[in-house]
């Protein structure tokens, strides 16, 4: 069976947002078609995760928040996966699929995801998700270089166009002489900005996840994209943009504030989103910050209504009473954040009034 979509990646997040959408969307007629998986590390606790994915019978999502104030709880069985594979084990698999069936390729590798060892150029399959993606696209190119999407997930701004900025780095340091492959990787391959947002908090072993209600998959628009579905959650649109600020300088943003009080006041190692903000003077200073500093930054570009109405829902989506998204998940690399989410706030909307924001830059060092 053909799967002209690959996934590279098999995070419970993958599980409950595009793997999701687009099993839904099959199954109204709405999807190109069905998926193969890949696996990018050697990870073994991932290696079990490979044979569940691909189950004929499907993975469980169970979807559990608020909508609307009310509470939701629903499970459904996710039957998009048909074939599941690693680079480490079934490389030459790999390269066949990704030559002959491939149309549309999504991936989601983790922060480090772009990282590239010194030694990666050296190796096959490359030790890096970057290094092995070279080397699928230029046995793509010598089969004859059919066109192809590349719909990147990592958290990283404007992440197709890093990606193709990064891939043709790479191509120019491994096949130097080879305008052709150079040409080809800019010209045929559409290299798509996209922006998820979902908060998947739990997994369901061996495959499967806990997610909340609110989904968001939104796609630049540019010619030639093609997308893998079409669903409620997946936006196309003209300008990603507003999406990214919304998310970085709202959501992420809020996790940050809540991560670094929880940091600062030693608090129980367990604690969760939720259970901090029911502590009436943390909710007051995530919700001063909101109010009295990122929404008038958002007013300054133009999105003053926007920003209200993403911080109403984010504030939903914290108090979601199912989810339990503890803060030392989202205290990882902490100064990091600090400098992208608030930092890059001031420096995108040119707020200066911003001294809770800024009392926080501080007492990390920036």
């Amino acid at each position: 069976m053909k799967t002209p979509i690959v996934q590279f990646g098999t995070s419970r997040f993958l599980q409950a947002h595009a793997d999701l959408f687009i099993s839904e969307a099959l199954a109204v007629g709405q999807a190109v078609g069905l998926i193969t998986v890949v696996q990018t590390t050697g990870a073994a606790e991932r290696s079990a995760r490979l044979p569940a994915l691909a189950d004929p019978n499907g993975f469980p999502v169970r979807i559990r928040g608020l909508v609307d104030g009310v509470p939701q709880d629903s499970e459904v069985r996710v039957r998009s996966v048909v074939r599941a594979l690693s680079t480490a084990a079934n490389w030459d698999s790999v390269v066949r699929v990704c030559v002959e069936e491939a149309e549309i390729l999504i991936s989601n590798t983790g922060d480090a995801g772009y990282q590239i060892p010194a030694d990666d150029l050296s190796n096959v399959p490359s030790k890096s998700f970057p290094g092995k993606l070279l080397l699928l696209l230029r046995a793509r190119f010598e089969a004859g270089g059919r066109a192809l999407t590349i719909l990147p997930c990592e958290l990283v701004p404007r992440n197709g166009e890093v990606l193709s900025r990064l891939m043709a780095e790479l191509a120019r340091a491994r096949y130097p002489a080879d305008t052709g492959f150079h040409n080809w990787l800019s010209n045929a391959i559409v290299w798509a900005n996209s922006l998820v947002d979902r908060i998947v908090s739990e997994p369901i072993e061996p495959a499967g996840a806990i997610a909340e209600p609110y989904a968001l998959w939104a796609i630049e628009a540019q010619p030639g994209l093609a997308v893998p579905c079409r669903h409620p959650a997946v936006k196309v649109v003209a300008d990603l943009t507003p999406y990214e600020k919304l998310k970085l300088h709202i959501l992420n943003l809020g996790h940050t504030v809540l991560a670094d009080i929880w940091l600062a006041e030693q608090r129980d190692a367990g604690e969760t989103v939720r259970e901090l903000l029911t502590d009436a003077r943390i909710r007051g200073i995530l919700l001063s910050i909101y109010e009295e500093e990122v929404i008038p930054a958002f007013a300054r570009m133009g999105l003053g209504t926007e920003a209200k109405n993403y911080v109403a829902e984010t504030l939903e989506r914290f108090d979601n009473p199912f989810l339990n998204h503890r803060l030392s998940d989202i205290a990882g690399n902490h100064a990091e954040k600090i400098r992208r989410r608030i930092g890059g706030l001031r420096a995108w909307s040119g707020a200066t009034s911003t001294p809770q924001l800024s009392a926080i830059e501080q007492r990390n060092g920036q």
